[in-house]
């Protein structure tokens, strides 16, 4: 069974820095792409950042140049260093990979969440 899990969200004042780690576990074979979304209170999820296996990377807007995503493909594990933090960047952080895993033998694809970590930013 595949799961994703994040840590490192928490309570930073305005300016102020956090690092999101999120780890796949299970029979994963290869991870395409894994992403950080992320979801304010009454708004929609919307796509924070992406990386690609060939580190490829896309950063929506309102983050580019404050955030930066990494990934550890040994690890199975996706980063989000977050600089430079405003208020309007809390949220709940959700993890999301597109990957490849073994099920009884059989190779299957499929695209997993994680739960969410929430990052609020307030003085």
């Amino acid at each position: 069974q595949v799961q994703l899990v994040e840590s490192g969200g928490g309570l930073v004042q305005p300016g102020g820095s956090l690092r999101l780690s999120c780890v796949a576990s299970g029979s994963i074979i290869g991870i395409n792409s894994m992403s950080w979304f992320r979801q304010a209170p009454g708004k929609k999820r919307e796509l924070v950042a992406d990386i690609t296996g060939g580190n490829t990377t896309y950063y929506a807007a309102t983050v580019n140049g404050r955030f930066t995503v990494s990934r550890d493909m040994t690890e199975n594990a996706v980063y989000l260093q977050m600089n430079s933090l405003r208020p309007e960047d809390t949220a709940v952080y959700y993890c999301y990979a597109d990957l490849k895993f073994l099920e009884l033998d059989e190779v299957r694809a499929g695209a997993y969440w994680g739960r969410g970590t929430q990052v609020t930013v307030s003085s």
